[in-house]
């Protein structure tokens, strides 16, 4: 279907549309989480603690800053400000969440992950490890979408741009017109 000459979708349309979705539901996940951890201090540095691997100085600083970071990217991505650069700090992210579990893992520890409140020690057997691996390599793919391809609908990013780049409009003549 064509309106004034122009497809009302197209690839590039449906492409925006599904980079939009993955904007905001990695948006939701940093949100969430950043949400949670902020408003448990001190469960957060019980969780970054157990994965044995800061000095115990280092713990508080982590448990404090993370959470932030996650609410900025969350806030950044929610708007669709800098979401290339969001994405590209996410997937680091990630990466590093996904050694730290797979280190933890490696060495035998017991813990849950904290990656949305709680966290710490758990009963042996409790863990989920391969669960949760799964979740944030499905989470990472989600940014490394929004690294490659960062334009999105409703977003920040796109103030500005001209009517033909939202669209991808290549004034074909509507039906019937030729």
């Amino acid at each position: 279907m064509h309106v004034l000459g122009f497809p009302l979708v197209t690839r590039t349309r449906l492409t925006d549309l599904a980079g939009t979705a993955v904007r905001i539901a990695l948006a939701a996940v940093w949100l969430v989480s950043g949400g949670v951890k902020v408003a448990d201090q001190i469960g957060s540095a019980v969780a970054v603690d157990a994965y044995q691997v800061l000095p115990a100085a280092a713990v508080p600083l982590v448990a404090s800053v993370l959470p932030l970071l996650e609410l900025a990217l969350g806030a950044l991505l929610l708007v669709g400000a800098g979401t290339r650069l969001a994405a590209v700090v996410s997937a680091l992210l990630l990466v590093g969440f996904v050694a730290g579990l797979l280190q933890a893992w490696a060495r035998g520890l017991s813990i849950d992950c904290g990656c949305f409140g709680g966290g710490g020690p758990v009963p042996p057997g409790e863990e989920r490890y391969p669960l949760v691996l799964l979740r944030d390599l499905g989470f990472l793919a989600l940014a490394l979408w929004l690294s490659v391809r960062p334009r999105t609908l409703l977003a920040v990013d796109r103030i500005g741009d001209a009517p033909a780049e939202h669209d991808d409009v290549r004034h074909q003549p509507a039906e019937g017109t030729r």
